[in-house]
C-alpha cells in the first residue's frame, strides 16, 4: 500500500501540481469557446427554456430534467461547500471570481462532451439510451481500449469518492447531533442501496426531487443573510475583483496563486472536461443531441455561479477575526453560525451536507452503471459494482483515509485525459450538430 501510495502521490504531482490539467481544462474551454461561438451566452435564454419546457421521459429512459438533476447532483456536493471555503482560505476572496472564469469557459467543454456523449450513444434490447466518454471513443474513434480505460479510472475515481462524501455527512452528524460514525455510516449505506438495488432502479426519481428540494433550501438561507447583510454586498464583491488582481496580504501567495486556487477549484466543483456528467445526459430522450448539450452546460453555470457563490458570500459576510486561523469545514460551519446562530448553524450545515452528499453518491452510482454496462451487459456485472459502491460508502463514512483524497485526484485527471483524447478529434461533429439545430430553430423561427 505504501508502494501504491508513493506511486499515486508522485503522478499527482506531476498532473496537478504542476498545473498541467489547468492549464489542459482552461485551454479546452477557450478552445470550445470561441469555435461555438460563444455557445454558453448565445443560448443562455433558450437553455433555460429547454430545461423548464415539459419533456418526454418513459419508463426506459431519463427526461432531459432528469438527466440535468443527476449529472447536478455529483456536481453539487461537497466540493461546493469544503472546496469553495478552501478556495477562500488559500487564494483569498480573489479566487471566486477565477471560479467564474472558469466556469464560463468549462460550460462551453460541458456542451462539446455532452453533444457527442448523445451522438454516439447506444441502446440496449429494452430500449434504455446509454452514452458517455466510453462510448463517444468505441463508436466515434474505434477505440473500445481507450473506453475500458476510461471505465477503469472511472472507478478508480469515484471510489474515492464515495469514501470521502461518506466521511464528510458522519463527520457533520457527529459534530452537530454527537452521532457515532458508523451509525450515520450505516443508515447512509442503507438508504443508497434501497435507492439502487430493486426491480428498478430509483436513482433518477428520487434525484429529481432532492435536488431541487436542497438548492432552493440551501439558497433560501443564503438568501435570509444575504438581505440580513445586504449594505455589506458592495464591499463584498469590490474584494472580491481587487483581490483577484492582486495579492492577498497575510496568506504569502501571488497572484498566480490566487488565480491556480480558483481555477482548480472550479474544475474539481463543476467537472466540465472530465468525462463524468455526459454518462448522465446520453440517457435522456431528447430529439436533438444539442438540446442536451445546452442543459449541461447550463448545470455549470448552476454549480457555480449560483451554489458556488451562495457558498462564498456566506463566508465573505462573515467577520474576518471569527474566521481567523480556520480552514475547511470548520471555516464553514463557524461562518452559518455567526449567521444563523450556533445551534441552528450547526443543524442546517449537516442537515444541508447530508442532502448535497447523499445527492452525490447516488449519481456516481448511476455513472457507474453506466459504464458497467459498456464493459458487460450481464446483470451479475451491475450487481457487483452496486455492492462494490456500496461498500466504498461504508468504509469512508467510518474511518477517514486522506489517501482516498489523492486517490480521486488520481482518478479524475486520468478520467479527465482520456475524455479529452477523444472529445478533440470528434469536436467537429459536435460543431456541425450545432449548426443544424440553429438552422432548426431558424426555420422554427420562420413558420
Amino acid at each position: 500500500m505504501f508502494i501504491l501510495e508513493n506511486i499515486i502521490n508522485f503522478f499527482n504531482s506531476i498532473l496537478w501540481g504542476k498545473n498541467i490539467l489547468v492549464i489542459l481544462l482552461i485551454f479546452s474551454g477557450m478552445f470550445f469557446t470561441f469555435k461555438t461561438n460563444f455557445v454558453q451566452l448565445r443560448f443562455l435564454k433558450h437553455m433555460i427554456e429547454l430545461l423548464t419546457t415539459k419533456s418526454k421521459g418513459n419508463d426506459e429512459n431519463l427526461s432531459p430534467f432528469q438527466a440535468f438533476c443527476i449529472s447536478t447532483a455529483t456536481r453539487v456536493g461537497a466540493g461546493n461547500l469544503a472546496g469553495v471555503v478552501s478556495a477562500i482560505s488559500i487564494g483569498g476572496a480573489g479566487a471566486i471570481f477565477w471560479m467564474w472564469v472558469v466556469a464560463f469557459l468549462g460550460a462551453a467543454t460541458a456542451f462539446v462532451e455532452t453533444t457527442l456523449a448523445l451522438i454516439f450513444r447506444e441502446k440496449d434490447k429494452d430500449g434504455q439510451f446509454f452514452g458517455g466518454p466510453c462510448f463517444f471513443l468505441k463508436n466515434g474513434l474505434n477505440k473500445k481500449s481507450w473506453g475500458i480505460a476510461f471505465v477503469i479510472t472511472g472507478i478508480i475515481c469515484w471510489a474515492g469518492v464515495l469514501q470521502v462524501v461518506s466521511n464528510s455527512v458522519t463527520e457533520s452528524f457527529n459534530v452537530a447531533f454527537n452521532i457515532s460514525p458508523i451509525t450515520i455510516s450505516v443508515l447512509l449505506t442503507l438508504l443508497a442501496g434501497i435507492v439502487i438495488f430493486g426491480k428498478t432502479d430509483k436513482t433518477a426519481k428520487v434525484l429529481d426531487k432532492i435536488v431541487p428540494i436542497m438548492a432552493i433550501l440551501y439558497l433560501s438561507i443564503v438568501f435570509f443573510i444575504i438581505l440580513k447583510n445586504f449594505t455589506l454586498l458592495p464591499n463584498v464583491f469590490s474584494q472580491i475583483f481587487s483581490e483577484a488582481f492582486g495579492i492577498r496580504q497575510g496568506v504569502g501567495g501571488t497572484i498566480g496563486a490566487v488565480i491556480m486556487q480558483g481555477v482548480k477549484r472550479g474544475l474539481f466543483s463543476n467537472e466540465a472536461g472530465t468525462g463524468s456528467a455526459p454518462c448522465a445526459a446520453a440517457s435522456a430522450d431528447v430529439s436533438h443531441p444539442v438540446q442536451q448539450g445546452l442543459i449541461q452546460s447550463l448545470g455549470v453555470f448552476v454549480d457555480t455561479f449560483v451554489i458556488c457563490t451562495a457558498t462564498a458570500l456566506v463566508v465573505l459576510l462573515t467577520k474576518s477575526s471569527i474566521l481567523e486561523g480556520l480552514n475547511g469545514m470548520e471555516l464553514l460551519q463557524k461562518s452559518f453560525n455567526y449567521h444563523l446562530g450556533s445551534i441552528f448553524g450547526e443543524i442546517f450545515v449537516a442537515v444541508i451536507l447530508f442532502l448535497f452528499c447523499f445527492s452525490t453518491l447516488l449519481g456516481i452510482c448511476f455513472y457507474g452503471k453506466v459504464n458497467i454496462k459498456f464493459l458487460t451487459e450481464k446483470e451479475s456485472g451491475q450487481i457487483a459494482f452496486k455492492i462494490f459502491a456500496l461498500s466504498m460508502i461504508f468504509i469512508g463514512g467510518i474511518q477517514q483515509n486522506l489517501f482516498m483524497w489523492n486517490l480521486a485526484d488520481f482518478g479524475l485527471a486520468l478520467m479527465t485525459i482520456i475524455n479529452l483524447s477523444g472529445v478533440f478529434p470528434l469536436s467537429k461533429i459536435a460543431f456541425e450538430s450545432l449548426k443544424d439545430y440553429e438552422k432548426i430553430k431558424e426555420s422554427v423561427k420562420v413558420f
